[in-house]
């Protein structure tokens, strides 16, 4: 077994692929999630997204139109429930640099009024996007997307497994994965090409004015989600998929989460606030 461990998109990132001497490869996946994070991280003010952002339209790299167009699609799919237009909302919470340098306690912290999305906010026209009134976030899935683009790279030499800071992507084999619950840890095994994401507000938070805000943004109120669920964790075929479903589920609350599990089929764990784990969509 060969492996990699770095830092990029503000988490640590994990690589393992069952093969010897892969240190090429790996070294080949390594590049391509420090490309994708200079494309599509907003805390760097070169990236294209970026870029986007401050200008309102630009001529995109392809990497960023498709992951724009996958975010667009969830958008519709999920009645708005992910939604990649809650940049300035994120950034009014208090979340407006890269976590390990937001601060622990401090003022400020306010929700941006939001009004309902309209169709033509984003326009992505071939390599062309357009936005008006709105601001990008694609931190979650652009993670999920680097997973999976990197996964395609290990893949060549094996079976293997990305860990993205808890968005999982695999190829090839049986992977063994501990999953956090209210009481003891759940174990699920993936195998061959699937992906694995958890949402939830019990990692990425901070005070603001003596207030716990997090940053899983409600579009529908432009502040921290108020769900009475902790955590999701959502198994999908493939890390893009689920970092949407995880996201989706989570707003949805614990009852509508559970009940949209069961009926789509989703294997989803989900901790609620007062310490209970549900398992839904199949799993047991």
């Amino acid at each position: 077994m060969s492996r990699r461990a770095f830092r990029a998109m503000g988490t640590e990132i994990e690589l393992l692929v069952d093969a010897d001497d892969a240190e090429r490869t790996l070294d080949a996946a390594e590049a391509e999630f420090h490309r994708l994070e200079a494309l599509l991280s907003r805390f760097r003010p070169d990236s294209e997204l970026s870029r986007l952002n401050e200008a309102g339209s630009l001529e995109a790299g392809p990497d960023l139109c498709r992951v724009l167009g996958l975010a667009l699609v969830a958008r519709e799919r999920t009645g708005g429930r992910f939604d990649p237009t809650v940049h300035d909302a994120v950034v009014a919470a208090g979340y407006d640099r890269s976590f390990e340098h937001v601060p622990a306690d401090a003022d400020g912290g306010t929700a941006v009024r939001r009004t309902p999305a309209a169709h033509d906010d984003v326009v992505v026209d071939g390599s062309a996007v357009r936005l008006t009134g709105v601001r990008l976030d694609l931190g979650g899935i652009g993670k999920g997307y680097a997973a999976e683009r990197t996964a395609e790279i290990l893949a060549a030499a094996g079976p293997c497994l990305v860990n993205a800071g808890g968005d999982i992507a695999t190829r090839g084999g049986a992977w063994t994965v501990g999953v956090e619950t209210a009481a003891e840890p759940l174990t699920l095994e993936l195998s061959g090409a699937s992906g694995l994401a958890t949402s939830g507000r019990d990692r990425r938070r901070w005070r603001r004015d003596g207030r716990e805000l997090h940053h899983l943004i409600d579009p529908r109120t432009g502040a921290p989600s108020e769900s009475d669920l902790l955590r999701v964790t959502v198994v999908a075929p493939d890390a893009v998929e689920a970092e949407i479903a995880a996201k989706s589920l989570f707003l949805a609350g614990a009852e509508a989460a559970a009940a949209e599990a069961d009926e789509a089929g989703i294997p989803s764990v989900l901790v609620t606030a007062d310490g209970r784990t549900v398992v839904a969509g199949g799993l047991a």
